[in-house]
């Protein structure tokens, strides 16, 4: 009987040969011939699964969201049956800093995607819309926290959300182009989310 091949895992195979190569040398060095090299296949097979380096790219970012959310999903599972809004918030955000290998080369990675998208408006498209979103989770989680007294009641939530992620957004950047270390932007991140949630609660 044939073997039976599994699409999607190869798909990802090359999409996570693509990432290593852009977060080592760049996305001017991705290439289906770069690619396949990197995941130890042939040229033809990359080809086979994506026809344009656009497809390729935007499978690969698809990969990235999907294990930032598999992250996130799980620190959400260790928070208990009613999490606090300072608590979901830290859990999606924490995800988007480079503090280990896995985080900083996915930050390379979306630091070269940001640049790549600036001159391909449907991968752009696709970003601010992820952008958007993250935004109004935020902001929902201040508005809640403000409902329950945690969070601080003289910010606009949707202002408070741009701006801690733009904090977010700006210590992961700093952290890959290695102006501090990644503690020191865990420490500035926490003592943001304690101005605008208050403190977590004591263990």
């Amino acid at each position: 009987m044939p073997k039976k091949v599994d699409h999607h895992e190869r798909r990802t195979l090359i999409a996570d040969a693509l990432m290593r190569v852009a977060a080592e040398r760049g996305l001017e060095e991705v290439s289906l011939r770069h690619v396949a090299t990197e995941a130890g296949v042939s040229s033809g097979m990359v080809q086979h699964y994506f026809r344009t380096k656009d497809e390729m790219m935007m499978f690969a970012l698809e990969v990235v969201y999907e294990n930032v959310q598999a992250r996130i999903a799980a620190d959400v599972d260790t928070l208990g049956d009613s999490p606090a809004p300072r608590e979901l918030a830290r859990a999606l955000l924490i995800q988007l800093l480079p503090v280990d290998e896995p985080r900083m080369q996915e930050g390379r990675v979306a630091l070269a995607f940001s640049a790549y998208a600036a001159v391909k408006p449907a991968i752009a498209s696709g970003l601010r819309e992820d952008t958007t979103q993250i935004r109004e989770f935020l902001a929902q989680q201040i508005r809640l926290g403000q409902a329950a007294g945690t969070a601080s009641s003289d910010v606009d939530p949707t202002k408070a959300a741009t701006g801690l992620l733009a904090l977010v957004e700006g210590l992961a950047l700093h952290v890959i182009g290695e102006y501090y270390q990644p503690e020191v932007a865990l420490s500035v991140f926490e003592a943001h989310l304690d101005q605008l949630f208050g403190p977590p609660p004591a263990s």
